[in-house]
């Protein structure tokens, strides 16, 4: 009997490509998810409509799945809409986890549940030196601050009710499909530029320097965490490596089939941001994880992706 695997937010980013990965492992899917139109029908998942909220519906899916693997990345994800949203963004990020916990002990199972958790949760690194998973916390968003509130949830459901919980903290995931980060954002606008439908960048701060890891190299990482990581631990998910938003773009600059302006939008700057932001990986590579591939090969990969998307779909990413 294959091992089951449920998936909360199937159908998000990094969801829909490890529904895909494990599939891969000959693993059998569920995917919950409440945007049941953007469910990929194509793939053998068990897909299942699902509402982080209903309480009494978690723990009947539950209850009838008994996952042996579990990966909660369900989330109000945006610090923008934190901001607009803080209370959604806190039932949907912490009640949603709780509703997850008791139910998986109302089924009485034992399955290992992965906690996508959050880099934002940690404070500013003001030396810009990787950051550790023993780094203090000190959220800088409303939805940084609901990651630390799920993160102490789960290590204290972790040690009350001895549930082998994991916890991750990703950094800067990237990849094709993913929409509102830098990454593909540039990719995405210099694709509307070659084809004459805009000539200009726009950007917000050029300066600030991340730890972006490709996709592909995230969910080896995840698996990794899963089949070897240690009940109660967390681990940084990233590349350990920092590179600039301008490196960024004048890495995508030169693939560009065009030419264009570039003008700073102070709308896309944040209210609380930090200069340098990159993981210390030390703990995830004592596992026998390893990154693979370089930034350069993840921006071609992003916008070769924007290349085969549909003219109208580029311009409007609500479409996609």
């Amino acid at each position: 009997m294959s091992m089951k695997c449920l998936i909360t937010g199937a159908s998000g980013f990094i969801g829909s490509y490890l529904t895909e990965f494990l599939l891969g492992k000959g693993a059998t899917v569920y995917g919950l998810s409440k945007q049941v139109e953007r469910l990929s029908k194509s793939l053998d998942i068990q897909w299942v409509q699902w509402d982080i909220l209903n309480r009494k519906g978690m723990a009947e899916v539950i209850a009838d799945v008994r996952p042996d693997v579990i990966f909660h990345l369900a989330a109000q994800s945006l610090p923008r809409v934190s901001w607009e949203k803080p209370e959604t963004t806190f039932q949907i990020n912490v009640f949603g986890t709780l509703y997850l916990l008791d139910a998986i002990r109302a089924a009485k199972i034992n399955p290992v549940i992965e906690v996508f958790c959050s880099s934002g949760e940690y404070a500013v690194s003001l030396d810009g030196r990787p950051i550790g998973e023993n780094y203090p916390l000190e959220p800088s968003s409303p939805y940084a601050l609901s990651k630390i509130a799920q993160d102490h949830l789960c290590v204290m459901y972790g040690r009350a009710y001895q549930m082998p919980i994991v916890r991750v903290r990703p950094f800067f995931i990237i990849g094709p499909r993913k929409t509102g980060d830098v990454c593909s954002d540039f990719a995405r606008n210099i694709v509307m530029i070659e084809r004459g439908l805009s000539d200009t960048l726009t950007f917000g701060n050029l300066d600030a320097v991340r730890d972006f890891l490709d996709i592909r190299d995230a969910l080896e990482a995840f698996w990794v965490v899963a089949e070897h990581g240690i009940p109660g631990e967390v681990y940084n998910i990233c590349s350990g490596h920092g590179v600039s938003v301008r490196d960024i773009l004048e890495k995508l600059s030169s693939i560009s089939k065009a030419s264009f302006h570039i003008r700073q939008d102070p709308a896309r700057l944040r209210q609380l941001d930090e200069p340098v932001r990159i993981g210390d990986n030390q703990k995830l590579c004592a596992l026998g994880w390893r990154p693979s591939l370089s930034i350069d090969q993840s921006l071609q990969y992003i916008i070769t992706y924007w290349r085969t998307v549909k003219k109208n779909q580029v311009s409007d990413i609500n479409n996609l």
